[in-house]
Protein backbone atom coordinates (compact mmCIF):
# COMPACT_ATOMS: atom_id res chain seq x y z
CA UNK A 1 0.00 0.00 0.00
CA UNK A 2 1.55 3.65 -1.04
CA UNK A 3 2.26 5.30 1.72
CA UNK A 4 -0.46 7.77 3.13
CA UNK A 5 0.41 11.40 3.21
CA UNK A 6 -1.97 13.18 5.73
CA UNK A 7 -3.21 17.16 4.58
CA UNK A 8 -1.50 18.41 7.32
CA UNK A 9 2.14 16.85 5.94
CA UNK A 10 1.58 17.77 1.98
CA UNK A 11 0.51 21.65 2.67
CA UNK A 12 3.82 21.67 4.98
CA UNK A 13 5.64 20.55 2.24
CA UNK A 14 3.98 23.19 -0.10
CA UNK A 15 5.40 26.13 -0.88
CA UNK A 16 4.93 28.18 2.20
CA UNK A 17 2.66 31.22 2.54
CA UNK A 18 -0.52 32.51 1.11
CA UNK A 19 -1.83 31.17 -2.18
CA UNK A 20 0.63 28.89 -2.97
CA UNK A 21 0.44 26.86 0.47
CA UNK A 22 -3.22 25.71 -0.83
CA UNK A 23 -2.18 24.84 -4.30
CA UNK A 24 -2.15 21.28 -4.34
CA UNK A 25 -4.71 19.23 -4.14
CA UNK A 26 -6.27 18.42 -0.43
CA UNK A 27 -5.39 15.08 -0.30
CA UNK A 28 -4.13 11.81 -1.99
CA UNK A 29 -6.90 9.64 -2.25
CA UNK A 30 -6.83 6.10 -0.85
CA UNK A 31 -5.71 4.04 -4.06
CA UNK A 32 -4.24 0.66 -2.81
CA UNK A 33 -6.68 -2.68 -2.56
CA UNK A 34 -9.57 0.09 -3.88
CA UNK A 35 -11.22 -3.00 -6.12
CA UNK A 36 -11.81 -5.30 -3.18
CA UNK A 37 -14.39 -3.00 -2.05
CA UNK A 38 -17.41 -2.24 -4.05
CA UNK A 39 -17.50 1.47 -5.31
CA UNK A 40 -20.85 2.33 -3.58
CA UNK A 41 -22.72 0.76 -0.59
CA UNK A 42 -26.45 1.65 -0.30
CA UNK A 43 -28.43 0.30 2.59
CA UNK A 44 -32.07 0.74 3.94
CA UNK A 45 -33.41 0.32 7.44
CA UNK A 46 -34.94 1.80 10.19
CA UNK A 47 -32.48 3.12 12.28
CA UNK A 48 -30.03 6.02 10.84
CA UNK A 49 -27.02 5.35 13.06
CA UNK A 50 -27.26 1.76 11.98
CA UNK A 51 -27.38 2.10 8.42
CA UNK A 52 -24.73 4.31 8.11
CA UNK A 53 -22.77 2.03 10.42
CA UNK A 54 -23.31 -1.00 8.13
CA UNK A 55 -22.71 1.08 4.75
CA UNK A 56 -19.46 2.07 5.72
CA UNK A 57 -18.63 -1.30 7.50
CA UNK A 58 -19.67 -3.09 3.91
CA UNK A 59 -16.94 -0.09 2.05
CA UNK A 60 -13.94 -1.56 3.85
CA UNK A 61 -15.11 0.12 7.52
CA UNK A 62 -13.46 3.21 9.50
CA UNK A 63 -10.48 1.94 9.67
CA UNK A 64 -9.75 2.36 6.16
CA UNK A 65 -10.12 6.42 5.83
CA UNK A 66 -9.29 6.91 9.44
CA UNK A 67 -5.99 5.79 11.11
CA UNK A 68 -4.86 6.37 15.23
CA UNK A 69 -4.28 10.25 15.73
CA UNK A 70 -6.01 11.49 12.57
CA UNK A 71 -7.42 14.90 12.87
CA UNK A 72 -10.84 14.43 10.60
CA UNK A 73 -13.35 17.13 9.36
CA UNK A 74 -17.00 15.96 9.08
CA UNK A 75 -18.85 18.22 6.96
CA UNK A 76 -22.60 18.00 7.02
CA UNK A 77 -25.02 20.14 5.81
CA UNK A 78 -26.21 22.95 8.19
CA UNK A 79 -27.06 25.53 6.22
CA UNK A 80 -30.90 26.23 7.45
CA UNK A 81 -32.52 26.94 10.82
CA UNK A 82 -34.86 23.97 10.26
CA UNK A 83 -35.42 20.98 12.54
CA UNK A 84 -33.83 17.40 11.40
CA UNK A 85 -37.72 16.16 10.61
CA UNK A 86 -37.74 19.12 7.40
CA UNK A 87 -34.98 17.02 5.68
CA UNK A 88 -32.88 20.35 5.12
CA UNK A 89 -30.29 19.67 7.02
CA UNK A 90 -28.31 16.40 7.54
CA UNK A 91 -29.37 14.07 10.05
CA UNK A 92 -27.74 14.46 13.18
CA UNK A 93 -28.43 10.50 13.87
CA UNK A 94 -26.04 9.90 11.15
CA UNK A 95 -23.90 12.89 11.79
CA UNK A 96 -23.02 11.49 15.40
CA UNK A 97 -22.25 8.02 14.19
CA UNK A 98 -19.85 9.08 11.60
CA UNK A 99 -17.79 11.04 14.86
CA UNK A 100 -18.15 7.84 16.87
CA UNK A 101 -16.51 5.73 14.09
CA UNK A 102 -13.97 8.05 13.77
CA UNK A 103 -13.32 8.24 17.56
CA UNK A 104 -13.57 4.35 17.71
CA UNK A 105 -11.04 4.26 14.49
CA UNK A 106 -8.33 6.26 16.34
CA UNK A 107 -8.98 9.60 15.51
CA UNK A 108 -7.18 12.44 17.55
CA UNK A 109 -9.91 14.74 17.30
CA UNK A 110 -13.53 14.96 15.16
CA UNK A 111 -14.49 18.00 14.41
CA UNK A 112 -17.69 19.21 12.87
CA UNK A 113 -18.64 22.11 11.08
CA UNK A 114 -20.28 23.83 7.98
CA UNK A 115 -20.41 27.37 6.94
CA UNK A 116 -24.41 27.95 7.18
CA UNK A 117 -26.63 30.35 5.03
CA UNK A 118 -28.44 31.20 8.32
CA UNK A 119 -27.05 31.83 11.76
CA UNK A 120 -24.68 28.98 12.74
CA UNK A 121 -26.01 29.64 16.18
CA UNK A 122 -29.43 28.94 15.13
CA UNK A 123 -28.88 26.03 12.88
CA UNK A 124 -26.22 23.89 14.54
CA UNK A 125 -28.69 24.05 17.54
CA UNK A 126 -32.05 23.41 15.67
CA UNK A 127 -30.94 21.16 13.07
CA UNK A 128 -30.18 18.91 16.07
CA UNK A 129 -26.26 18.69 15.10
CA UNK A 130 -24.46 20.25 17.48
CA UNK A 131 -26.01 18.69 20.24
CA UNK A 132 -25.60 14.78 18.72
CA UNK A 133 -22.04 15.58 17.89
CA UNK A 134 -20.80 17.03 20.60
CA UNK A 135 -22.48 14.04 22.53
CA UNK A 136 -20.43 11.88 20.26
CA UNK A 137 -17.28 13.32 21.25
CA UNK A 138 -16.76 15.63 18.24
CA UNK A 139 -15.56 19.43 18.40
CA UNK A 140 -18.12 21.15 16.83
CA UNK A 141 -16.59 24.72 15.66
CA UNK A 142 -18.30 27.24 13.94
CA UNK A 143 -16.69 29.85 10.88
CA UNK A 144 -14.14 31.67 11.90
CA UNK A 145 -13.29 34.57 9.36
CA UNK A 146 -9.53 34.27 10.66
CA UNK A 147 -9.27 30.84 9.19
CA UNK A 148 -10.43 31.31 5.69
CA UNK A 149 -7.91 31.80 2.94
CA UNK A 150 -7.47 32.29 -0.78
CA UNK A 151 -7.44 28.69 -1.84
CA UNK A 152 -6.04 28.01 -5.75
CA UNK A 153 -8.35 25.59 -7.98
CA UNK A 154 -5.49 24.50 -10.72
CA UNK A 155 -8.08 22.57 -12.84
CA UNK A 156 -10.76 24.77 -12.68
CA UNK A 157 -12.52 26.21 -16.30
CA UNK A 158 -14.66 29.14 -14.76
CA UNK A 159 -13.12 29.89 -11.51
CA UNK A 160 -9.30 29.71 -10.49
CA UNK A 161 -9.31 30.39 -6.95
CA UNK A 162 -11.68 30.57 -4.43
CA UNK A 163 -11.54 31.67 -0.45
CA UNK A 164 -12.27 28.66 1.54
CA UNK A 165 -12.42 27.66 5.16
CA UNK A 166 -8.99 25.83 5.90
CA UNK A 167 -10.40 23.25 8.70
CA UNK A 168 -11.42 21.06 5.81
CA UNK A 169 -8.36 21.57 3.61
CA UNK A 170 -6.06 20.83 6.95
CA UNK A 171 -6.94 17.91 8.38
CA UNK A 172 -5.90 14.60 7.64
CA UNK A 173 -9.26 13.15 6.37
CA UNK A 174 -12.50 15.15 4.96
CA UNK A 175 -15.79 13.14 5.20
CA UNK A 176 -18.36 15.11 3.43
CA UNK A 177 -21.93 13.94 5.10
CA UNK A 178 -24.67 15.72 2.93
CA UNK A 179 -28.52 15.35 2.77
CA UNK A 180 -30.24 14.45 -0.20
CA UNK A 181 -32.44 17.00 -1.57
CA UNK A 182 -34.30 19.29 -3.87
CA UNK A 183 -32.35 22.26 -5.25
CA UNK A 184 -34.23 25.56 -7.17
CA UNK A 185 -30.55 26.12 -8.61
CA UNK A 186 -29.15 23.18 -9.00
CA UNK A 187 -31.78 20.79 -9.05
CA UNK A 188 -30.28 18.47 -6.44
CA UNK A 189 -27.97 18.87 -3.55
CA UNK A 190 -26.25 16.22 -2.71
CA UNK A 191 -22.41 15.59 -2.24
CA UNK A 192 -20.94 17.96 -4.79
CA UNK A 193 -22.94 20.69 -3.61
CA UNK A 194 -22.43 20.35 -0.21
CA UNK A 195 -18.36 21.53 -0.67
CA UNK A 196 -19.79 24.74 -1.01
CA UNK A 197 -20.13 25.21 2.80
CA UNK A 198 -16.09 24.97 3.18
CA UNK A 199 -16.30 28.46 0.92
CA UNK A 200 -15.92 31.61 2.50
CA UNK A 201 -16.38 34.85 0.19
CA UNK A 202 -19.94 35.88 -1.94
CA UNK A 203 -21.41 32.34 -2.85
CA UNK A 204 -23.86 34.29 -4.65
CA UNK A 205 -21.51 35.04 -7.35
CA UNK A 206 -21.02 31.43 -8.05
CA UNK A 207 -24.93 31.14 -8.84
CA UNK A 208 -24.80 32.52 -12.40
CA UNK A 209 -22.75 29.37 -13.70
CA UNK A 210 -23.49 27.27 -10.71
CA UNK A 211 -22.92 23.70 -12.57
CA UNK A 212 -19.57 24.52 -13.80
CA UNK A 213 -18.82 26.57 -10.37
CA UNK A 214 -19.70 23.42 -8.72
CA UNK A 215 -17.98 21.00 -10.99
CA UNK A 216 -14.45 22.99 -10.52
CA UNK A 217 -14.91 22.83 -7.09
CA UNK A 218 -15.21 19.38 -7.17
CA UNK A 219 -11.48 19.18 -8.84
CA UNK A 220 -10.25 20.56 -5.59
CA UNK A 221 -11.79 19.13 -2.57
CA UNK A 222 -11.14 15.76 -3.00
CA UNK A 223 -13.09 14.12 0.96
CA UNK A 224 -11.68 10.73 1.24
CA UNK A 225 -15.51 9.51 1.82
CA UNK A 226 -18.66 10.45 0.97
CA UNK A 227 -21.79 9.61 3.11
CA UNK A 228 -25.35 10.46 1.35
CA UNK A 229 -27.65 10.63 4.18
CA UNK A 230 -31.12 9.59 2.71
CA UNK A 231 -32.57 9.00 5.67
CA UNK A 232 -34.90 11.72 4.83
CA UNK A 233 -35.35 13.44 1.45
CA UNK A 234 -36.87 16.60 0.28
CA UNK A 235 -38.21 15.97 -3.22
CA UNK A 236 -39.44 20.03 -3.48
CA UNK A 237 -39.12 23.27 -2.59
CA UNK A 238 -35.45 23.00 -1.77
CA UNK A 239 -32.81 24.16 -0.09
CA UNK A 240 -34.74 25.59 2.44
CA UNK A 241 -37.70 23.40 2.27
CA UNK A 242 -40.30 24.06 5.67
CA UNK A 243 -43.44 21.71 4.74
CA UNK A 244 -43.48 18.03 6.04
CA UNK A 245 -45.44 17.85 2.85
CA UNK A 246 -42.56 18.10 1.12
CA UNK A 247 -40.26 15.09 2.86
CA UNK A 248 -40.36 11.62 1.77
CA UNK A 249 -38.98 9.02 4.42
CA UNK A 250 -36.38 6.72 2.21
CA UNK A 251 -34.59 5.04 5.33
CA UNK A 252 -31.62 4.72 3.23
CA UNK A 253 -27.79 6.00 2.99
CA UNK A 254 -24.84 6.12 -0.09
CA UNK A 255 -21.30 5.58 1.03
CA UNK A 256 -18.62 5.82 -1.85
CA UNK A 257 -15.19 6.94 -2.13
CA UNK A 258 -16.08 8.79 -5.55
CA UNK A 259 -18.37 11.87 -5.05
CA UNK A 260 -19.39 11.95 -9.03
CA UNK A 261 -20.67 8.23 -8.43
CA UNK A 262 -22.18 9.08 -4.91
CA UNK A 263 -24.20 12.06 -6.70
CA UNK A 264 -25.03 9.75 -9.69
CA UNK A 265 -26.51 7.04 -7.32
CA UNK A 266 -28.33 9.90 -5.36
CA UNK A 267 -30.07 11.31 -8.49
CA UNK A 268 -31.90 7.92 -8.76
CA UNK A 269 -33.50 8.50 -5.60
CA UNK A 270 -35.62 11.42 -7.46
CA UNK A 271 -36.47 9.14 -10.37
CA UNK A 272 -33.65 11.04 -12.11
CA UNK A 273 -30.01 10.01 -13.88
CA UNK A 274 -26.57 11.42 -12.62
CA UNK A 275 -26.26 12.91 -16.37
CA UNK A 276 -29.81 14.67 -15.86
CA UNK A 277 -27.94 17.40 -13.61
CA UNK A 278 -25.02 19.27 -14.78
CA UNK A 279 -22.34 19.46 -12.53
CA UNK A 280 -22.43 15.93 -12.10
CA UNK A 281 -22.06 15.89 -15.98
CA UNK A 282 -19.79 18.38 -15.59
CA UNK A 283 -17.52 16.75 -13.24
CA UNK A 284 -17.37 13.41 -14.54
CA UNK A 285 -16.11 15.22 -18.10
CA UNK A 286 -13.33 16.68 -15.81
CA UNK A 287 -12.23 13.38 -14.52
CA UNK A 288 -13.64 14.19 -11.14
CA UNK A 289 -15.51 10.09 -11.31
CA UNK A 290 -17.99 7.79 -12.86
CA UNK A 291 -21.24 9.07 -13.59
CA UNK A 292 -22.39 5.49 -15.30
CA UNK A 293 -23.97 3.22 -12.35
CA UNK A 294 -23.70 0.57 -14.79
CA UNK A 295 -19.64 0.71 -15.00
CA UNK A 296 -19.75 0.18 -11.07
CA UNK A 297 -20.05 -2.49 -8.35
CA UNK A 298 -23.07 -1.33 -6.33
CA UNK A 299 -23.96 -3.23 -3.21
CA UNK A 300 -27.24 -2.79 -1.72
CA UNK A 301 -28.25 -3.70 2.09
CA UNK A 302 -31.44 -4.20 3.77
CA UNK A 303 -31.57 -4.58 7.21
Amino acid sequence: MPKRVSRREFIKKAAIGGLAAYAAPALIKIGAAEETYPDLVLVEGDDPAQIVRKAVEAIGGMGRFVKKGDVVAVKPNIAWNRRPEQAATTNPDVVAEVVRMCLEAGAKQVKVFDIPCESPRMTYRRSGIEKAAKKAGAKVIYPDERKIKEVAIPEGENIKSWPMFTEALEADVLINVPIAKHHTAARLTMAIKNLMGILGGERGALHPNLHQNLADLATRIKPNLDILDAYRILIAHGPTGGSLQDVRLTKKVIVGTDIVAVDSLGSTLFGLKGEDIGYIRNAHRMGVGEISLDKLKIRKIKI
